[in-house]
């Protein structure tokens, strides 16, 4: 028995013994594991207490509220990080994610920038003056007798070029002491538009307001009807006149026509007759024929009457320049209270197929882009690419530099943003087809949601009439930009920007602001896009805005029609 217990004794030992041996052995693989795992372990580790600390901090109280407004600020702007990111349709990522933060907090709680929703003090010191009569025969003795001479014209291109070529044709007329027969609409094929004069303004309106400054009659008398113009030399072309041409011109190239035919016809008469050197009466007599001799149609007051009321949701006229452009047509309702009325900008987006292409410019859409651009310019532009490769031509970075892009709407929307317009600020979108389509409209979109166009206002048996008439959809956008509370234009050149500005100026009271960016100023600030901070931006554009907002008279050469501070057109209140 004591044997069988000694062994067991034994046997236990010896387990014991072994457990010790492999505990032994187990501590020393132990030791030799660390050193050569070092790194790793340490990694380990890293992650493990970094992954610790981002969620004690994704999960504390104030990290929540901060990440949030984050989430609230970038919501839209990661709609844009999308398939047109990944395409390079966006031209200024980093200021759009600055300007969407900047938006938000102002949504949250900041109150809206209101400064350039009026203009400045100096703007309400001018009023309207040009609508006294003008004696006739205003500069040439020559063809001063009781003989009756008739001009006719035919005018090109859209809505406003033709508002040009109507107001320059009355100040020719005038100055040859010529009766003048209602202008006639040349078909393009661009706009293809049939409307003719009497469509889109009042004939009878016309001819009253200037009746004392110039003989205008709707036709041609019968015994001329059938005179082949061209065969006795009285068809006068483009081609036969200077762009902006002088008083000089006309006296050698068509004084002599009209005396020796008695008539004379401008075929696609445009913009041929400059502004300066001009006699005063002649150019106040533009300035007449513009801002009143020229009253839209019935038709198109009605429908931008709808539009206004839809717009400002009032139905009473408000200013001055509401009751010029439609007359009776706004009509006397009830206005509604202060608190509820809806102010609007009314933005020109002037990027258009024709312009991106005829601009020369790169708007980051890669060779595609570039193709179908070049493939443009063939079609529509041959004498521009014949004229380019006889000159050096300049690099999309040079023109860019020099203020000759056409902003995009992603750019404009930048200038919004900076002088302080919400992101609940309603904004009506004027203009043709925006070329590039949702892609490049988005980063507009994402920062300004509320986008309204004639296509949201008016029902489609609203629109009927107007369709297929390119001219009369045009009015009601001049209409809707005119009387909106701030006008923001992308491209000064463009003619509807420039007649729109001009009349706001006129009949605006000091009330009717137009944001103008200056394309070569701004230019110079977007280089600087992947640096410049948010606060600076915002300094720098709102400076070169104000600088253009004050008040300036006309320069020598400058439109008339677009820049009405000047003697012959506006007085100055004492």
């Amino acid at each position: 028995m004591k044997k069988i217990q000694s062994l067991k004794s034994t046997g236990s030992f010896c387990r014991n013994d072994i457990k010790y041996r492999k505990g032994a052995y187990a501590d020393k693989r132990l030791g030799r594991w660390f050193p050569r795992n070092m790194r790793t372990s340490m990694f380990t580790l890293f992650l493990m207490g970094f992954f610790l600390f981002i969620h004690h901090l994704v999960y504390s109280p104030h990290f929540d509220r901060e990440i949030q407004k984050i989430i609230s600020s970038q919501k839209d702007v990661k709609t844009i990080q999308s398939h047109e990111v990944m395409n390079s349709m966006v031209l200024h990522p980093r200021l759009l994610r600055m300007a969407s933060v900047s938006l938000a907090r102002q949504k949250g709680g900041s109150e809206q920038n209101v400064s350039f929703w009026k203009e400045t003090v100096q703007a309400s010191f001018w009023k309207p003056c040009s609508s006294a009569q003008v004696k006739r025969n205003i500069t040439n003795p020559i063809l001063n007798d009781n003989e009756t001479r008739y001009i006719l014209v035919s005018a090109n291109g859209g809505l406003n070029q033709q508002r040009v070529a109507v107001c320059n044709a009355v100040a020719v007329a005038a100055m040859l002491n010529a009766t003048l027969v209602i202008p006639k609409f040349l078909y393009s094929n661009v706009w293809k538009d049939p409307s003719q004069f009497n469509d889109i303004y009042q004939e009878e309106t016309f001819i009253k307001v200037l009746r004392d400054d110039v003989h205008i009659i709707k036709e041609l008398p019968a015994h001329l009807r059938s005179l082949n113009l061209e065969a006795i030399g009285s068809l006068i072309t483009d081609a036969d006149l200077s762009k902006e041409a002088t008083l000089d011109e006309y006296m050698k190239k068509v004084v002599p026509i009209l005396s020796h035919n008695g008539i004379v016809h401008f075929l696609g008469y445009g913009n041929r007759l400059g502004f300066d050197p001009i006699p005063y009466k002649l150019q106040k007599l533009r300035c007449k024929c513009n801002f009143h001799a020229l009253k839209f149609s019935e038709k198109i007051q009605k429908g931008g009457s709808l539009l206004l009321r839809r717009l400002k949701k009032y139905s009473k006229r408000r200013s001055m320049v509401e009751e010029q452009l439609l007359d009776s047509n706004m009509k006397h309702g009830i206005s509604l209270d202060e608190a509820s009325l809806s102010a609007y900008i009314a933005l020109h987006l002037r990027f258009e197929v024709d312009m991106v292409a005829y601009s020369m410019c790169d708007f980051g859409g890669g060779d595609k882009e570039k193709l179908d651009l070049q493939a443009y310019r063939e079609e529509h532009f041959p004498l521009l690419l014949e004229r380019l490769k006889k000159t050096r031509p300049l690099s999309p970075t040079e023109l860019r530099r020099m203020g000759r892009c056409p902003l995009a709407p992603e750019e404009a929307a930048l200038v919004l943003a900076a002088l302080g317009f919400d992101g609940n600020t309603n904004i009506y979108l004027a203009g043709s087809e925006i070329y590039g389509g949702q892609s490049r409209m988005q980063p507009l979109i994402s920062l300004y949601p509320n986008i309204i166009t004639k296509g949201n206002l008016l029902s489609p048996s609203e629109l009927a009439p107007f369709r297929n008439f390119s001219s009369q959809l045009a009015a009601l956008d001049f209409i809707a930009c005119a009387a909106s509370d701030v006008f923001a234009i992308t491209d000064s050149g463009s003619q509807l920007s420039s007649l729109v500005s001009g009349f706001r100026t006129y009949y605006g009271e000091g009330n009717a602001p137009t944001v103008r960016p200056n394309k070569k100023r701004l230019a110079a600030i977007l280089q600087e896009s992947s640096t410049i901070n948010w606060h600076t931006f915002q300094e720098r554009t709102k400076k070169m805005i104000e600088e253009d907002q004050r008040p300036h008279k006309r320069g020598l050469g400058k439109s008339i029609y677009r820049h009405p501070h000047c003697k012959e057109c506006m007085c100055k209140n004492q």
